[in-house]
């Protein structure tokens, strides 16, 4: 198994419609808890230590879904509400090295990706079709160009690495 790629890599060229979209919703809303089960057993030595070589703690990651999906909120909203915005890219292994990644309890950040996915999942289930072929532009490209496809990779984005957290605490 690739331990950076445990689920393999997402498919910017995988074909989404309209009819993946509540499955796709359910599991946006479904991983707050999947991330605290999973958790929820967890040894301090686990939390410390990282899915691979070179790779980040599982705390890291658990901080990094808050702040990578609150961008996705955030990336939603500009969508929505103005006419293809670019949006900011930031750098993720800066962000990992942040004060809040080493002082913040991991539990405040599940319970802060709790919140922000109960607000994104308000905002998916008052979309309309038309809504999810709205885009936005990241600079930085190879990213999907609609909202329906950046849901599918943010999906992918929480699979990801939830399965990053189960290969330290729930090795097989």
């Amino acid at each position: 198994m690739d331990r950076k790629f445990p689920i393999g890599p997402f498919d910017l060229k995988a074909v989404y419609t309209l009819e993946n979209v509540p499955a796709l919703i359910e599991e946006i809303k479904t991983l707050p808890k999947k991330i605290q089960n999973e958790l929820y057993y967890a040894e301090v030595d686990q939390l410390n230590t990282p899915y691979r070589e070179g790779g980040w703690t599982v705390k890291q990651v658990v901080h990094h879904i808050g702040d990578s999906h609150m961008n996705a909120l955030m990336r939603f909203k500009l969508a929505l509400t103005e006419d293809n915005p670019t949006i900011k890219p930031y750098d993720e292994n800066a962000w990992s090295k942040t004060a809040d990644y080493i002082k913040v309890p991991i539990q405040d950040s599940v319970e802060f990706i709790t919140i922000i996915h109960k607000k994104w999942v308000a905002l998916l289930d008052d979309m309309t079709d038309e809504d999810f072929s709205k885009t936005f532009v990241h600079p930085e490209g190879d990213y999907p160009t609609d909202l329906l496809h950046t849901l599918a990779m943010y999906v992918w984005h929480g699979n990801h690495h939830l399965a990053h957290i189960k290969l330290v605490t729930n090795p097989q």
